[in-house]
């Protein structure tokens, strides 16, 4: 029999049995006690307004639990709009599977293929009570019958703002809500407020107005905790609470851009399953959706989102990353590049020109803030399938400062031990744009064999998640992984992030 290689970030040599835990998260081992989830949305909100405002029941939250900043995409990739906003939250996966790529999507969506966190619930345990209320009426009810949370819901109720007034709809809900949270007591539920995004369109998130949304969205939010709180049997029930938004907003007021603002969003967790303070790797919107079914115990592996963060090597360095040299675009605060590598990985830039831009002369090691702050508008913003630090090899950005020859540069793995194995599996995240005569290719090297392609692109790979099956020669024993981008003369870019390895 062979023995199989165990699942693991490339980087850690490893040779047993599988792991458990695969690196793409699995669910959570849901407790004894009774789970309820309860996901507060509020429209336009941002993590940092929140913090400076008065708002003593999400910053109870945040001080019990955690918080975390977290960033969208931006167009062509998906406008920072409502719809791809909160389809992204409730259905777990990016905008280019659930194709709600505005606010009016009719019947182009793929919801039936990707459905709301509470419609998983409903078909994998029916036994369960699921609750979704919003004043926004394309989440719960549209003329197309595209809702973004499913008619399969045990409870629904909407409101619509536009007619009766915002500030009014979401007190209607707060009152709502906390009455059939405390009465009902639905396993999974979903309560959205929208106000605080009409005074972002009126005033901006510097107004007074935003600041005002905010802080009575925060007293909604505390009738519903004290609501929850006050169940009969709250005290043999472990709550999951999860705040959330769709979107940020300008200083001035207004989204849909590709500003840092716009792109804003944020995840507020408490309860079982949850480590305390701001994550050192921040999480992702498609999260919400895993973490929420992680709590039911209900597998769905085609999301994109995860209940507990990947053993990424590239996020070792995270403590490593530098400020600014010469992309002077990006703030002087903002740290998010290195040539360090992780323990055992390697970049050759023997065949690099001479010049170019500090940051990106060969592979490089980056974040979205960083990466994205450094040349926006350039589909950067879509490298939605990575997190936290991820490899960069910015051909393009790298020529923005003079220089001379071209873009050469390899990354590459330590060698894996995959003695008796018949295939090996590597897995991937991938952000490619091509252009000229640029060269993006994946080798693969056994002991000391000539490394030899495994993969190269000939067209742009956008946000993909990439799954490589090689077969491992009789007798060998090691395997060693190369990306390799060539040629390049400011021709774009190739990130990678999340490198797994396993049977």
């Amino acid at each position: 029999m062979n023995r199989p290689l165990a699942v693991t970030a490339l980087g850690i040599v490893a040779a047993t049995s599988l792991l458990a835990t695969s690196a793409f998260g699995v669910a959570d081992a849901p407790s004894a006690r009774t789970q309820k989830v309860l996901v507060i949305g509020i429209d336009g909100a941002m993590l940092n307004k929140i913090q400076a405002f008065n708002t003593p029941a999400m910053k109870e939250l945040i001080s019990t639990g955690s918080a975390a900043k977290t960033t969208l995409y931006a167009s062509p990739f998906a406008p920072t709009v409502s719809g791809p906003g909160w389809a992204t939250n409730a259905t777990g996966v990016w905008p280019d599977k659930h194709k709600v790529k505005s606010n009016s999507w009719g019947t182009g969506s793929n919801l039936s293929q990707y459905p709301d966190f509470l419609t998983r619930i409903e078909r994998a345990r029916p036994e369960l009570s699921t609750y979704a209320i919003a004043d926004w009426t394309p989440l719960t009810t549209n003329s197309a019958g595209q809702a973004i949370f499913s008619d399969e819901i045990q409870k629904k109720v909407t409101y619509d703002g536009d007619a009766l007034g915002w500030a009014a709809a979401d007190a209607r809900i707060a009152t709502e809500a906390a009455a059939y949270l405390k009465d009902a007591g639905p396993d999974a539920s979903f309560v959205y407020f929208g106000d605080v995004d009409i005074a972002g369109h009126s005033c901006g998130a510097a107004g007074a107005c935003y600041r005002k949304a905010t802080e009575q969205t925060d007293k909604h939010i505390a009738t519903l905790l004290t609501a929850v709180r006050a169940r009969p049997t709250y005290s043999n029930e472990d709550w999951t609470i999860l705040v959330t938004s769709d979107h940020g907003h300008t200083e001035s007021g207004g989204h849909g851009g590709s500003s840092p603002g716009e792109r804003s969003s944020f995840i507020i967790r408490n309860g079982p399953g949850t480590t305390p303070g701001t994550p050192a790797i921040a999480p992702k919107n498609v999260d919400i959706a895993a973490i929420v079914l992680s709590r039911f115990g209900v597998s769905a592996p085609e999301l994109d989102g995860q209940s507990t963060p990947p053993a990424d090597p590239f996020d070792t360095l995270v403590g490593s990353l530098q400020s600014r040299v010469d992309e002077t675009g990006v703030p002087a605060e903002v740290k998010g590049w290195t040539h360090s590598t992780p323990a055992g990985w390697t970049i050759d830039n023997a065949g690099l020109g001479t010049g170019g831009v500090r940051e990106w002369q060969g592979w490089s090691f980056t974040t979205d803030d960083f990466w994205t702050r450094a040349a926006p508008d350039q589909s950067r913003e879509g490298n939605v399938r990575a997190r936290g630090v991820f490899a960069v090899a910015d051909s393009d950005e790298w020529s923005d400062k003079s220089r001379s020859g071209l873009f050469n540069s390899k990354l590459s793995s330590p060698a894996y031990d995959v003695t008796g194995a018949t295939t090996a599996t590597v897995t991937f995240s991938s952000h490619y744009l091509k252009s000229g005569n640029e060269t993006a290719t994946v080798l693969a090297a056994f002991d000391n064999a000539a490394p030899k392609p495994v993969l190269t692109y000939t067209a742009d790979a956008i946000a993909k998640q990439e799954r490589l099956t090689i077969p491992v020669p009789a007798g060998a024993r090691t395997l060693k992984l190369t990306w390799s981008l060539t040629n390049g003369d400011n021709d774009w870019y190739w990130a990678i992030d999340n490198p797994q390895i396993g049977r």
